[in-house]
């Protein structure tokens, strides 16, 4: 995100929300039933509970561990992620994982090489991945998930200039804008599922670019 940006968070608030985020997760999975858990998440290489076995590695990666896991992926941070997850839900029972999420809301490490914003972003967005799928609602602050969108869609990492090019975003909620070109226009927490590669976000949009977009998810 551009420290410019309108909707930009201070630093120390960025770490506050994360935290926050954090539990707010963790107390959301806590009282999920095994069969919700084993449920396909948004993103279709991971259940609900590899999505939080996933959330658990953000504060507890170290270099070897990060070195050790590029390798098995042959240089795919994709795989690398799927590798990383597996393992940890694997080696913790659920209970456990959710106590290292919660226990981590205290941390400030973070994925080697990220900012800030990155784990915050991540966050939010897998708490749709855990929540949508089951039909339990699930709301992170209005301010993170705009920032987030924000942060998103500038993202090269995360594809969100390649995803959004030639469309202009307009939040229904926020007022928030981006791009240019035919407009897409929804609420910010499913244009940040869209700017992300979730096509679920797309019932919720409206307008000329919505087609555009869903062509490239």
């Amino acid at each position: 995100m551009s420290p410019a940006s309108p909707v930009a968070l201070p630093r120390d608030v960025v770490d506050a929300a994360v935290s926050a985020e954090r539990r707010r997760l963790a107390d959301h999975v806590a009282v999920l039933t095994d069969a919700q858990l084993a449920s396909r998440s948004l993103c279709t290489e991971w259940t609900v509970r590899d999505v939080l076995a996933h959330l658990t590695t953000t504060t507890r990666l170290t270099v070897p561990l990060l070195l050790g896991a590029a390798i098995r992926a042959r240089g795919s941070f994709d795989r690398m992620e799927v590798d990383l997850a597996a393992r940890r839900a694997a080696a913790f029972t659920t209970g456990q994982l959710v106590a290292q999420l919660r226990e981590s809301a205290g941390s400030s490490r973070r994925f080697p090489g990220s900012s800030p914003m990155d784990p915050l972003m991540d966050l939010v967005i897998h708490g749709q991945d855990i929540s949508r799928p089951l039909g339990v609602p699930y709301a992170s602050p209005p301010e993170v998930v705009t920032a987030s969108l924000d942060h998103v869609a500038a993202n090269k990492l995360m594809g969100g200039p390649k995803r959004l090019a030639g469309v202009r975003l307009v939040s229904s909620d926020s007022g928030w804008t981006h791009g240019e070109g035919a407009e897409v226009r929804g609420a910010d927490v499913d244009l940040l599922l869209v700017a992300s590669g979730r096509r679920s976000g797309l019932a919720g949009l409206a307008g000329p670019g919505v087609d555009v977009v869903a062509a490239r998810l």
